[in-house]
């Protein structure tokens, strides 16, 4: 059913936490499934240094918030806008077609707190101008 990646990304997710001065935070949720993903990013020089995350859902879901953080850790911004929830579920090994809208979960609080660190400091993000955070992650499909 799932792959051994997401089990032991489920069973010892990276980077759990939050960064208290973080430089932004996402917050993105699907109240239909319960899955809430709150992402903290701390960013030198268009760098993600450190990124942290809570969620509230699913296997699945914390799998793929964890992975995404792996993902975009020490990345730069433009690296990580380019981080699709494909990646996402590809560097897990793949997630059951029903559980594909988790991946997209942690794309978007990716986006969504890296729009956050946008907004804050006034810097312009490539490919961010469309983004909603509030699209429901069901509608992916």
């Amino acid at each position: 059913m799932y792959s051994e990646k997401v089990m032991e990304h489920f069973h010892n997710p990276r980077n759990v936490g939050e960064i208290e001065d973080a430089d932004g935070i996402g917050e993105v949720g699907n109240p239909r499934c319960g899955d809430i993903m709150k992402m903290y990013l701390k960013i030198e020089d268009d760098i993600i240094v450190d990124v942290k995350f809570k969620t509230f859902g699913c296997g699945s879901a914390i799998a793929s918030s964890s992975m995404a953080t792996e993902l975009i850790k020490g990345k730069t911004i433009e690296e990580a806008m380019n981080i699709t929830n494909k990646a996402v579920a590809k560097a897990l090994d793949g997630l059951p077609p029903i559980k594909m809208h988790c991946s997209v979960l942690a794309e978007q609080a990716i986006k969504s707190a890296l729009l956050d660190y946008s907004k804050k400091n006034g810097v312009h993000i490539e490919g961010l101008e469309n983004f909603d955070p509030t699209e429901d992650a069901h509608d992916h499909h």
